[in-house]
């Protein structure tokens, strides 16, 4: 029996590779998405070890979007380099889920929130996509309140990936001001962040991209 993750189809594969595949689509439907990244190495070493290759039609967008959602972007530059040049030329997803990494890498927040709204994603690659996005903008929101006590709007909505007006209406619904005269936002410190030492790994991405919007 055939199994399907958004248009791949393992008919003539052993059944190790359909049952792996199955498992990887139920990791999506229930929202584990921090096991895909190790889910599709697992799979990859045990082909590997039977002599078998990967299927032509591998969910690469899935897989490198499961180290990005985990922070792992060595991991995703590293798979991104040993995809074949003909399968990146035949898979448009792909390359759109590559620069989604290539923007956080460069701390190009305002790219990088781009990139996940631009491209018509599949079903099971646009729930990873909308994990990301969440993620990624709890996190920042975390590292603003900690870094700023008054923000632009325009900086605060780049960084946040929003447009001004939602910006303005999302910092203000929780305790933020804004001053309309300077267009300028003070920050209401997070309180868990208060209680908490700030990742150093993190503070160094904030650094870079102050730096960023600043010069």
């Amino acid at each position: 029996m055939a199994v399907t993750v958004e248009g791949i189809v393992m008919a003539d594969q052993p059944q190790v590779v359909e049952r792996k595949l199955a498992s990887l689509q139920e990791a999506i439907n229930t929202g584990r998405f921090e096991e895909l990244a190790s889910m599709c190495e697992a799979l990859e070493l045990e082909l590997a070890a039977k002599g078998l290759e990967k299927p032509s039609d591998w969910p690469y967008p899935i897989h490198l979007l499961g180290y990005i959602i985990v922070s792992d972007l060595n991991g995703a530059r590293f798979l991104w380099k040993r995809i074949p040049a003909a399968v990146k030329q035949s898979q448009p997803e792909l390359v759109a889920a590559w620069k989604i990494g290539q923007c956080l890498w460069t701390y190009d927040y305002a790219g990088f929130h781009n990139a996940l709204q631009y491209f018509p994603w599949s079903p099971a690659v646009q729930q990873i996509v909308n994990a990301i996005k969440d993620d990624y903008s709890r996190k920042n929101f975390k590292l603003l309140s900690t870094a700023y006590s008054t923000i632009s709007v325009a900086d605060a909505a780049k960084f946040l990936g929003l447009t001004e007006s939602e910006t303005i209406k999302t910092t203000t619904q929780i305790g933020w001001t804004l001053d309309p005269a300077s267009n300028m936002l003070t920050v209401l410190p997070a309180v868990s962040v208060a209680a908490q030492k700030l990742d150093s790994s993190k503070l160094q991405d904030l650094t870079e991209y102050v730096f960023h919007l600043e010069h």
